[in-house]
């Protein structure tokens, strides 16, 4: 578990100020009360627990999945796939373009093979993915809700849109495997 108020506020506020109106968010991995209080912030239904609040969905009814300490893998994408609604988003932790190159473009090449959308942002010293099927996370960013948050310590909507801008020779590196 992550114990940077960045890190909080950017998983649970860049894909909440991407969907244009997010009603069903679910959070798996382990949260801290941070995080809960970056919610609360957002007048979306959120539900907070492990992969097994996962498997146990059955409807396409999910807007926003956020994972904070999850890997994915083919089967969790299987299961994403049946429960995020048609316009839906994800969010999660990758490795640096710097730290781990290949990671990061296995995570991207992995979401890309099911979302329009699959784009690489960083803040402080993380890296994490932006995965969604409709809405693009600098084109199409909520300006009434991002520019309306309170109480915030890193994000804002001028944040969000440089969190997805890379140096150029990374940029290069990544055309191609991100999907802009």
């Amino acid at each position: 578990m992550r114990d940077s108020q960045a890190y909080n506020e950017m998983m649970v506020h860049t894909p909440l100020c991407t969907h244009k109106e997010a009603n069903k968010v679910l959070v798996i991995g382990s949260n801290s009360k941070d995080l809960e209080k970056e919610a609360s912030k957002h007048t979306a239904n959120f539900e907070f627990g492990d992969l097994s609040i996962l498997t146990s969905k059955n409807e396409k009814d999910i807007d926003v999945i956020i994972f904070t300490d999850v890997q994915l893998d083919e089967m969790i994408l299987a299961n994403i796939e049946r429960v995020l609604c048609d316009d839906g988003l994800i969010t999660f932790s990758s490795a640096s373009f710097s730290k781990d190159e290949e990671k990061l473009k296995k995570d991207l090449e992995l979401v890309g093979s099911k979302f329009w959308i699959a784009m690489p942002f960083k803040f402080g010293h993380e890296t994490s993915i932006l995965a969604s099927k409709k809405y693009h996370p600098t084109a199409d960013i909520v300006l009434q809700r991002s520019d309306l948050l309170v109480d915030l310590e890193y994000y804002s909507t001028e944040i969000q849109h440089a969190s997805f801008v890379f140096p150029a020779a990374q940029h290069k590196a990544l055309t191609g495997i991100a999907k802009r």
